[in-house]
């Protein structure tokens, strides 16, 4: 996990070295209630939560995968706090 500020904007990365996610199912992962795992095994709410509130902040969570490496970034708007 990293974060860095670039310019008027807050970039969170998390990288993984799993499987990737297939890219005919990348569109699909922030669906609600979509998931992968067997059923009972997941709600398939986590990404669509997350997504929402990331959006609530005026941000966006962007995915690149691949097999051996998927990238999520969350970008928030960075604001600055008066002294």
């Amino acid at each position: 996990m990293s974060a860095a500020a670039h310019g008027n904007s807050v970039i969170v990365c998390v990288v993984d070295d799993g499987p990737g996610v297939p890219q005919e199912l990348i569109e699909r992962i922030f669906d609600p209630f979509f998931t992968t795992k067997p059923v009972g095994q997941g709600t398939g709410l986590g990404l669509d939560i997350a997504r929402r509130l990331v959006r609530q902040h005026d941000g966006q969570v962007e995915v690149e995968s691949r097999p051996g490496r998927t990238e999520f970034r969350v970008i928030l708007p960075s604001t600055t706090v008066p002294a």
